[in-house]
């Protein structure tokens, strides 16, 4: 089959070149002037390949559509991934959480293998070759570029990915090519992206890592989901592992609150019996020098000043129910949501291509026979931890092993 691939990341190098492989003759088109452009700064910089994990913990982690995947994901796992890409030449470590980095942390190892792995099975890539229009005519596609036409295409697949990072090539175009061929486009959000914060002590705090916490979003004034670990402060909200985790679950939200727990392996109680113990012991000390045993210094003074409580006080001048609203604050520390950061500073694209007009055994639309799509253009997104290029491998994978005559 002669076939057409639109995209030159991380699905459509994979998607070319297991087609090629299978004896396809394949055309990559690629609008930038290299591949792999995204892929190069994923994991910043050390792209973290995947998650070494079963299938079924990988779609633990999927925020949307899940189930479609399981298909995918099985056919193609985690552990295939790794065996692909040491194949290729590129070691793989694991890391803290079952994350896989190439070992020598760079992005660019990757890149190279996935090029010599296209150069090998005799893809035809076209850098710099912006496609304009794809149009279906007698049975065969009909590419439309910035160079010319290219004709005669028994299938086309679209693995131009999403609408974040447009600096590197990701600029929606792949659905307008869907929507287009009559597919439905659910609405596109930012996700993994930071959140933003209308407290005005933000500022002051940018840079500021938190380690051990718990973030909490409420919704409608209900419990709605939470992560442990690490948080970080920017210069209008905040970012790091948790927060763009829970960005993710948040992004079509509406009535959010948010709140940080300073000490999830504690109780209450447990909690205020250390810090009664911590003031007999410090009993002559100022309350700052108390509460930089429970909060990184920097926030100290934002954390005192919620609770209009002098931070040269001694400790043994606090009353019971000043240390009572200490611990309670510790636990439930309220950040005024203000919304999500701009699209474009997503790591990846919540929304996309509908999976309800996709065959999930084969990635191909249930609109146009011989039309396929792979990656982020799809209406798939999961959290940070290698999870989002597992989804991208095995879409790819589960294209080019099961690409159909028209």
């Amino acid at each position: 089959m002669k076939i057409a691939v639109i995209g030159g990341g991380a699905s459509g190098m994979m998607c070319a070149g297991r087609l090629a492989e299978l004896g396809h003759s394949v055309d990559l088109f690629e609008a930038n002037e290299k591949l792999g452009k995204k892929l190069y700064i994923t994991g910043k910089g050390r792209c973290n390949v995947t998650n070494a994990c079963e299938p079924n913990e990988v779609l633990g982690n999927v925020v949307s559509n899940n189930k479609f995947l399981y298909s995918s994901l099985y056919s193609f796992t985690s552990y295939d991934t790794i065996t692909f890409f040491e194949n290729l030449g590129v070691p793989i470590k694991i890391e803290r959480g079952n994350r896989a980095f190439p070992e020598s942390d760079k992005s660019s190892d990757v890149i190279s293998a996935l090029k010599r792995y296209l150069d090998k099975s005799g893809v035809n890539v076209m850098l710099n070759t912006k496609v304009l229009d794809v149009q279906k005519i007698n049975n065969l596609f009909i590419i439309n570029t910035i160079s010319g036409m290219y004709k005669d295409y028994d299938a086309t697949i679209i693995c131009t990915g999403g609408c974040t990072y447009s600096a590197t090539g990701s600029t929606g175009d792949g659905l307008k090519l869907a929507e287009k061929f009559g597919h439905t486009i659910t609405p596109i959000k930012a996700g993994l992206v930071p959140i933003l914060i209308k407290d005005n002590f933000v500022k002051s705090l940018e840079g500021l890592s938190l380690k051990n916490v718990t973030l909490k979003a409420y919704v409608k004034n209900k419990p709605f989901k939470e992560f442990f670990g690490e948080m970080l402060f920017t210069s209008n909200g905040i970012s790091g592992p948790i927060a763009l985790s829970l960005s993710s679950y948040i992004t079509k939200q509406e009535d959010v609150r948010l709140f940080l727990d300073f000490k999830p392996a504690l109780s209450y109680e447990k909690l205020l019996a250390r810090l009664n113990r911590d003031i007999l012991q410090l009993k002559e000390k100022q309350v700052n020098t108390l509460m930089q045993g429970l909060l990184p210094k920097a926030f100290v003074n934002v954390f005192l000043k919620r609770l209009n409580i002098d931070c040269s006080r001694k400790n043994k001048t606090l009353l019971a129910r000043e240390i009572e609203q200490i611990v309670s604050l510790l636990k439930c520390f309220e950040l005024q949501y203000n919304g999500l950061d701009k699209l474009d500073f997503g790591i990846i694209t919540s929304g996309g291509v509908s999976v309800k007009e996709i065959d999930p055994k084969t990635m191909q639309s249930k609109i146009i026979s011989g039309l396929y799509f792979a990656g982020e253009v799809i209406d798939i997104d999961a959290l940070t931890g290698g999870f989002n290029l597992q989804l991208a491998w095995s879409t790819a994978m589960t294209v080019a092993n099961n690409i159909k005559s028209n």
